[in-house]
């Protein structure tokens, strides 16, 4: 609805992960290249944490994309509550490998077997688990028996693990923690570096930052928002929403603090100065139910 009067081609602060509206900060860019060279040299497992909402399913998605043009086979493993022989069924699936028998030494035979005659070919296969932490640790500690395929400088598949940060219990058990080859932690934004990530979503989105926000109204989001780059977008959002509806341009400090507090636990859309006509025509755009008082 705002786009053409901030003069976006599209929308800037979408929360579904985006390759294209990827900021890369020193820790984003530092895990990037630590699962490239964890993969690209064959180290085996690689352990990636974040809080909820640092875009470490992003930095995957980049990865994944960026690596399957070049022929990388990836197995991507979004919801782990899956039993070993869950996941092995899932990783012959993905990589279109038939399974001949329900017996899992079998299946793990012609999975090991089928690993061989990729690294023959030079090809290489990666396992991706997101959201690592709700993988059963029987699971994941069944995953050491593929990492030791191969010599420790030559893992016949990679595995990247990336988790909150309650994952790193489940990392520091004795199977796991002598696997790992490499660990990185994705942080939140410094403010510098909130600033930075608004300017580059909206340049991204072809807008102009300065006719879309003051400078105060950039500050005071990424004050509010902690340096998560979700909460950045969703306070974004909402604010350019409630700039449209006042006509302002660029978007003033004073709707920047309102939608923040509105975050916090106050009605995102539904305001004290939307009258109940008004209400009536722009809520059901949203799908959301105008529930006003009386007149």
């Amino acid at each position: 609805m705002y786009l053409s009067f901030y003069g976006l081609d599209r929308q800037p602060f979408h929360i579904t992960p985006d390759p294209s509206f990827l900021y890369l900060s020193p820790s984003h860019q530092g895990a990037l290249a630590a699962i490239a060279d964890c993969v690209r040299e064959r180290k085996g497992l690689i352990a990636i944490t974040g809080d909820v909402g640092v875009g470490k399913t992003t930095i995957l998605r980049t990865y994944i994309e960026t690596r399957r043009s070049e022929g990388l086979k990836v197995v991507y493993l979004f919801n782990p509550t899956v039993s070993f022989e869950g996941l092995l069924k899932t990783i012959c699936r993905d990589l279109e490998l038939p399974i001949a028998s329900d017996s899992t030494a079998n299946v793990l035979d012609g999975l090991h077997e089928f690993l061989l005659e990729e690294e023959r070919r030079g090809a290489s296969v990666v396992l991706i688990v997101d959201e690592a932490q709700n993988m059963p640790l029987d699971t994941l500690e069944s995953v050491c028996t593929m990492l030791n395929w191969g010599s420790p400088g030559d893992r016949l598949m990679q595995v990247v693990l990336v988790g909150q940060p309650e994952f790193k219990k489940a990392l520091d058990t004795r199977r796991l923690k002598r696997q790992i080859a490499v660990r990185a932690t994705i942080r939140t934004l410094s403010k510098s570096e909130r600033l930075e990530y608004l300017k580059f979503r909206l340049r991204q989105a072809g807008g102009d930052p300065a006719s879309v926000f003051t400078s105060q109204a950039i500050r005071e989001i990424g004050r509010r928002s902690k340096g998560i780059p979700r909460v950045l977008n969703i306070l974004c959002d909402n604010a350019l929403f409630t700039g449209f509806y006042h006509q302002q341009k660029p978007v003033a400090k004073r709707i920047a603090q309102e939608t923040g507090r509105e975050f916090a636990g106050r009605p995102l859309f539904v305001r004290r100065r939307l009258s109940r006509a008004a209400a009536l025509i722009l809520l059901p755009l949203f799908g959301i139910a105008p529930f006003l008082p009386r007149a």
